[in-house]
């Protein structure tokens, strides 16, 4: 699987450490097909993290870490203005020859760019150092509003969110728009009941007594295999199943059938199932059924389509329906998960275009999977 080194330089404040992990992690629990091997790594001189949130911190790995590593990331840190260690200059010279990446986020632009790496190209930081960035590094095109900024093998952040926005940009040139969304919906949005109704005792929605949490997790907090059902209709880009899926989303409004997916492939239906589980790990009606639960979450995050009309655009045909297989596989209800959504992440949505045949298109998705946010 790929690896991920992330440099723990003195001083480094403690969200711009733990992004990473979230980020990465976040994408192989609701992807199966997604892994990655996230090292955290003691630069030279090293004793502690920095505010906000500064936490103690003891990892197995030292600059060797970086060897094999596919990505190295650089998070701020307090002495950006030095010059950086020796052995840290050449251990990203070496990292840089072998073909890595190399991500900075906010002032780790300026460890970098001391080690001449960036000459000539194009590199954001922090935008209260953009001037001081450019100042220190006439050499660097600093782009002062760029949240990412990519030149070769090298990505740069403004720093939002401790370098969130970088790890989607990664995750999307990794394994593709659908992933990179899906994984910052799940950082960014902690479903909860916004009903006020007391919790029923009983039933398949009853909480349990000793905890006080519903048997179905809400996405974002779910610790099973049945709440992360939801996440996983996505095929590795490239794979020999990609154009039938694809065809699928634009038909996703459509009464399908096995037996029609197999006729799109010119395969036979046990054919195509062997290859489904090989590449997704799902039946194909179950990668359907999750695409269509997908679906669903847009349009309710994104458009005010009543229920009705979200079961037509989906393929579920009825509310009941709708509801049923949303409870099921997300462990809440349309209506809760809508009001949810639009209480704790309003402002980073996208804009729902409207079509004629139930089919949803991935405009700008494709360029800018994610929001920027401030």
């Amino acid at each position: 699987m790929p690896a991920i080194a992330v440099l723990a330089l003195d001083g480094v404040p403690g969200h711009q450490l733990t992004a990473p992990l979230s980020a990465f992690a976040t994408a192989a629990r609701h992807h199966p097909p997604v892994a990655y091997d996230v090292r955290v790594c003691a630069a030279p001189g090293f004793t502690r993290t920095g505010g906000p949130g500064a936490f103690r911190l003891r990892t197995p790995w030292g600059l060797e870490g970086l060897d094999g590593a596919d990505t190295v990331l650089l998070p701020g840190h307090d002495a950006f203005r030095d010059a950086p260690p020796h052995d840290l200059v050449e251990a990203l010279h070496a990292a840089v020859a072998r073909g890595a990446r190399v991500g900075t986020v906010g002032t780790g632009t300026f460890t970098l760019a001391a080690t001449g790496l960036l000459d000539g190209r194009r590199a954001a930081t922090s935008r209260r150092h953009t001037e001081e960035l450019a100042r220190r590094h006439p050499r660097i095109a600093v782009d002062p509003e760029g949240a990412v900024v990519a030149d070769g093998p090298f990505h740069s952040a403004a720093g939002v969110l401790g370098g969130v926005d970088l790890c989607l940009r990664l995750i999307t040139l990794d394994h593709g728009v659908p992933v990179a969304i899906e994984t910052e919906r799940q950082l960014f949005l902690r479903l909860h009941d916004q009903t006020g109704n007391p919790a029923p005792t009983t039933g398949p929605d009853a909480r349990d007594p000793a905890s006080g949490h519903s048997p179905h997790p809400a996405p974002g907090t779910a610790n099973t295999a049945q709440a992360d059902a939801a996440y996983n209709a996505v095929t590795p880009p490239g794979g020999s199943l990609e154009p039938l899926t694809r065809w699928m989303q634009a038909h996703l409004h459509e009464p399908l059938t096995l037996a029609d997916l197999a006729a799109q492939t010119g395969l036979g239906v046990r054919s195509l199932t062997r290859r489904f589980r090989t590449e997704t790990g799902l039946t194909p009606l179950q990668y359907l059924l999750r695409a269509r639960m997908q679906r669903a979450q847009r349009l309710l995050e994104r458009t005010d389509d009543p229920v009705e009309r979200i079961a037509l655009r989906t393929g579920l045909g009825t509310p009941a329906n709708l509801r049923h297989h949303f409870q099921r596989l997300t462990g809440t209800s349309p209506t809760t998960y809508r009001a949810a959504f639009r209480a704790l992440v309003s402002g980073v949505t996208w804009p729902e275009r409207e079509d004629t045949g139930g089919a949803e298109t991935e405009h700008e998705e494709h360029n800018h999977p994610h929001t920027e946010r401030s």
